[in-house]
């Protein structure tokens, strides 16, 4: 019998896990808690007073509105406290959040500390934190391309572990029509390229769902009423709001394909793996971690291009849907995701 290890799994308080609409990080909390608690570990969750997984209690801390130096501070101080007061309760350590919330148990030898990026690395906090910690702290990434050819050299042990999904949630459709809609689901902002997302469907005289969430205020908003607004006709281009995950399960899985024309080095993009799930095909820019998701003319498509990702859509008729899903339960499925953890989790308290 295998020794049950006894795991804090700490998140940013910002969004309750698992989230009810948008919320990446939160969606791989959730996954990993519910796949430890089902091996039989005990799990432990920091964050948001809303958070809510069978099996898993919950330490809630968090200042809302979460702005501030003070705020954010003060929930450093309060995840900080928290896993200092129950040092002794817990064989690891996963944070999801904040690596400074670490600070009081980055010195403990004994406790094995895994810090997990989705984001830009922070390497100044980073070289602190191992020259406090030794050995003892060790680092994720959710893809190879957030730490492989930093200029100034990896500092500390590094892992990169995709983001999954669990899959059984998502339904596979094996065929969709000749005339199914391309689809665009995440935030709309313009570093997710969802003006490209339009270009890309108008020449290619396909029609395009756009789903997620689209900001009120600021420059995010113009940018929607600008650039994005304009396009939408109710007919070739629908903009239909965040969706929840039967919603999502619907949109992804009578689509096509999607779109992914990120315009920065996107570490992961969950939507990519929940879009496969379904068999749908992704056809993506080769930004940050893209590439080591969509495998070219297997899953869909990368390009450099809005002209390449257009010549990419006659192609879909190549793809195999249910390679598509098969290539995602290998690589994306929660108990795949899960087993790399706990396989780190081992051998950092063997």
């Amino acid at each position: 019998m295998r020794t049950r290890l006894r795991i804090a799994l700490t998140a940013d308080p910002y969004i309750p896990v698992p989230p009810p609409l948008y919320g990446g990080i939160e969606r791989i909390v959730h996954l990993l808690a519910e796949g430890l608690v089902a091996r039989g570990h005990d799990v432990t969750l920091f964050a948001h007073h809303a958070s809510a997984i069978a099996g898993v209690p919950v330490i809630p801390y968090g200042m809302p509105p979460h702005v501030g130096f003070r705020r954010r501070a003060g929930e450093l101080v309060q995840l900080g406290g928290a896993l200092w007061k129950r040092r002794g309760a817990f064989d690891v350590v996963h944070s999801f959040g904040r690596l400074a919330a670490l600070a009081p148990v980055l010195p403990l030898s004994s406790l094995a500390k895994v810090q997990s990026y989705q984001r830009p690395v922070p390497w100044r906090g980073v070289r602190r934190a191992v020259r406090v910690s030794g050995q003892s702290l060790e680092f994720t990434a959710c893809s190879a391309s957030m730490f492989t050819g930093h200029q100034r050299g990896v500092v500390g042990t590094w892992h990169a572990i995709h983001n999954g999904v669990p899959i059984d949630r998502y339904r596979f459709v094996p065929a969709v029509p000749p005339a199914a809609p391309l689809v665009y689901l995440g935030k709309i902002e313009p570093m997710k390229g969802v003006h490209t997302a339009i270009e890309i469907a108008s020449r290619a005289e396909r029609r395009l769902i756009i789903a997620g969430n689209r900001a009120t205020t600021g420059s995010d908003a113009r940018y929607f009423d600008e650039q994005i607004a304009p396009a939408i006709d109710g007919d070739r281009v629908r903009y239909i709001g965040p969706v929840d995950d039967v919603m999502k399960n619907a949109v992804l899985g009578e689509a096509a394909a999607l779109l992914f024309p990120t315009r920065y080095p996107e570490a992961f993009g969950i939507v990519m793996a929940e879009s496969m799930a379904c068999g749908t095909p992704v056809i993506g820019f080769a930004n940050g971690g893209v590439p080591e998701v969509i495998r070219h003319g297997t899953n869909g498509f990368l390009c450099d291009t809005a002209d390449e990702a257009v010549a990419a859509v006659p192609r879909l008729a190549e793809i195999d849907r249910a390679v598509v899903r098969l290539d995602c339960e290998q690589r994306f499925s929660a108990p795949v995701i899960v087993s790399k953890y706990e396989a780190l989790y081992r051998r950092m308290t063997a």
